[in-house]
């Protein structure tokens, strides 16, 4: 299996991607392809900008989709919503493909330092990635992750760490070859 993994931020200090790290090493009997928001940087979408073009990073994304098997990615909650990396990038690819994640099974995560873990960014991806093709088997949302987590041992908090093992194995059985 062909796995796609990526935080929805640019922060070189994301705790999202380090969600997602923690994360794939229940998977590293696949192929994993963790890529960096930093690595598609490009214009603000607006429409006197796409008139002229689309830019390579958002077809590059794109491409990271089509030739992956599953997704999982860690969604960065920035003012309640989508950090704006990864909203711009968003918004660049659906001008492309309005079917951005190209119904490939997804486990949805966010984290945050917050008691809410990111829940207003996972509400809203919930509610709006199916509408643009993803098929979101599972999410998990972390909350206050400097107490919940570590950088060396991952989740610690034992009900939170066996919520996440729970929902990896159940996508894990959903997305069986």
């Amino acid at each position: 299996m062909k796995i796609l993994a990526f935080a929805g931020s640019t922060s070189s200090t994301s705790i999202n991607r380090e969600l997602v790290k923690f994360v794939l090493k229940s998977f590293e009997e696949n192929e994993i392809n963790l890529i960096d928001l930093n690595d598609f940087d490009m214009p603000v979408f607006s429409v006197d900008r796409e008139k002229k073009g689309f830019p390579d990073g958002a077809h590059n994304f794109l491409k990271q989709i089509e030739d992956c098997d599953v997704i999982i990615c860690s969604l960065a909650e920035h003012n309640r919503s989508y950090s704006a990396a990864f909203k711009n990038v968003f918004d660049w690819a659906s001008r492309i493909n309005v079917k951005v994640f190209q119904n490939k099974p997804m486990l949805l995560m966010s984290t945050s330092p917050g008691g809410f873990g990111g829940g207003n960014v996972m509400n809203t991806a919930k509610t709006f990635f199916p509408q643009f093709a993803a098929d979101v088997k599972e999410t998990f949302s972390l909350p206050k992750f400097y107490e919940n987590f570590d950088l060396e041992s991952g989740v610690i908090n034992p009900e939170m760490l066996k919520d996440l093992n729970d929902k990896i194995e159940n996508f894990k059985n959903q997305t069986k070859s």
